[in-house]
């Protein structure tokens, strides 16, 4: 069964060597890395995004090696401060499964 009902997903990353590093995510994971990759140059914040937990989601997305810039952002409104957008920064594709149409 799914977690989150994000079911399993395949990832090609780029690397800068040339090479071609697959991975599988799933949930939360996939959710917000697939978030990233629609939102292209201008990134996700939580605020245009919501998700329980971005951070955590972008610190695991680092640790299987992609690269997402993050940049501080000031906000205002009832609760003024500052939020984090995040900019993904490794070319990623999502490959057809085989025999999909």
């Amino acid at each position: 069964m799914a977690k989150h009902g994000f079911d399993h997903a395949r990832y090609l990353i780029a690397e800068s060597n040339g090479r071609q590093v697959e991975i599988h995510l799933y949930g939360r994971l996939r959710w917000a890395l697939d978030n990233l990759i629609r939102a292209g140059e201008r990134g996700c914040t939580p605020i245009d995004h919501p998700g329980p937990r971005w951070s955590a989601y972008v610190h695991k997305l680092k640790e299987h090696g992609r690269r997402i810039e993050t940049a501080h952002e000031r906000h205002e409104g009832a609760s003024p401060g500052t939020h984090a957008r995040y900019v993904l920064r490794s070319t990623v594709a999502r490959p057809r499964q085989s025999g999909a149409r």
